[in-house]
């Protein structure tokens, strides 16, 4: 089970002097797609730069021209790349294509994809590398979460790894554990609090005691 930070709300200087507090305790740094908007692939290219041990997931949620979106997140230093579930098939297949000519992996969001389970079990006979269920910051607003998506999604998903994002904490993180993600991704259950170091120190150890 791997750890994932997402940066949402930072520019790139608050970027890299966030991770730089957590690094030891991360395996994975999201470049949210709020900070794409506001940096573009910069972004991606200053962290990876600033930290080459830790793997970067580029959030672009990808919805058309996939082949060249994942190209040039893959020149600008991504790991990992997001397209969205609810994309075209055909849009799927590219990006997968595309990410294995530059041995990188994808990430498929499953935002708003009604069909959960049908939908991962399409997914993941398109050889993505992650399926991740995600309950979105205006849905977290109402009380929503994806702990119940990530048992229907782990029920259905053979090839595929699998990941669950969205108002992860640590007093929700057990729940979590217990359905047994490959991938959690934890945003302001990390930045959010006071002391950023000891939260992720702690999620790390709580994933690892898995």
């Amino acid at each position: 089970m791997e750890l994932q930070l997402a940066l949402d709300l930072v520019n790139i200087p608050e970027a890299i002097e966030l991770v730089k507090e957590v690094e030891e305790h991360i395996d994975i740094v999201e470049i949210g797609t709020p900070v794409v908007i506001n940096e573009g692939l910069h972004a991606v290219k200053a962290v990876k730069k600033a930290f080459p041990n830790l793997k970067v997931l580029a959030d672009l949620k990808i919805m058309d021209a996939a082949g060249y979106e994942v190209m040039k997140a893959s020149e600008a230093g991504a790991d990992i790349v997001t397209i969205l579930g609810t994309a075209e098939d055909m849009s799927i297949k590219g990006a997968v294509e595309e990410a294995k000519k530059q041995g990188k992996k994808i990430l498929v969001d499953m935002i708003a994809v009604k069909d959960l389970a049908g939908r991962a079990k399409e997914v993941d006979a398109m050889g993505v590398d992650y399926i991740c269920v995600h309950t979105g910051y205006d849905l977290q607003a109402v009380g929503k979460n994806s702990f119940e998506d990530l048992q229907t999604i782990k029920s259905v998903v053979i090839n595929a790894k699998t990941a669950i994002a969205g108002g992860i904490k640590l007093d929700t993180l057990p729940e979590v554990i217990k359905v047994q993600p490959d991938l959690v991704i934890v945003g302001g259950g990390i930045t959010g609090q006071a002391d950023i170091k000891a939260a992720a120190a702690k999620m790390q150890q709580m994933i690892n005691q898995g």
